[in-house]
């Protein structure tokens, strides 16, 4: 189910749209995590991020170790991420925050 929420941000103008998009493009969720401020769209934005990003990490540092044997699935993986990666930025750049499929819960977990 999708929920369309509106930008609470003062002013709600691009900035805030581009700090949303580039929090989906791996490190670059850091240039977004230092300019959030206090901007709720973006902090949505950079939570879901950094999950992609940690997930992104975590596949990186197993397809280096034993998982070689599973490149296939691990490929796989990094598609989904790919995907979802896309489907976060549209969200932004459509300035809706709409928690991404299978891994937007876990944003919650990041307080700040």
């Amino acid at each position: 189910m999708e929920h369309n929420h509106t930008n609470h941000s003062e002013g709600g103008g691009n900035p805030d749209v581009l700090m949303g998009i580039l929090s989906y493009i791996g490190p670059l969720v850091i240039i977004s995590y230092l300019a959030m401020g206090k901007n709720a769209f973006v902090k949505f934005h950079v939570k879901q991020g950094l999950v992609l990003f940690c997930l992104e990490i975590i596949l990186w540092l197993l397809s280096g170790m034993l998982f070689w044997r599973l490149w296939v699935l691990m490929r796989l993986i990094n598609l989904c991420l790919l995907v979802l990666s896309i489907i976060g930025i549209i969200n932004a750049a459509g300035k809706k925050e709409v928690p991404l499929p299978v891994v937007g819960g876990l944003s919650k977990h990041f307080r700040f």
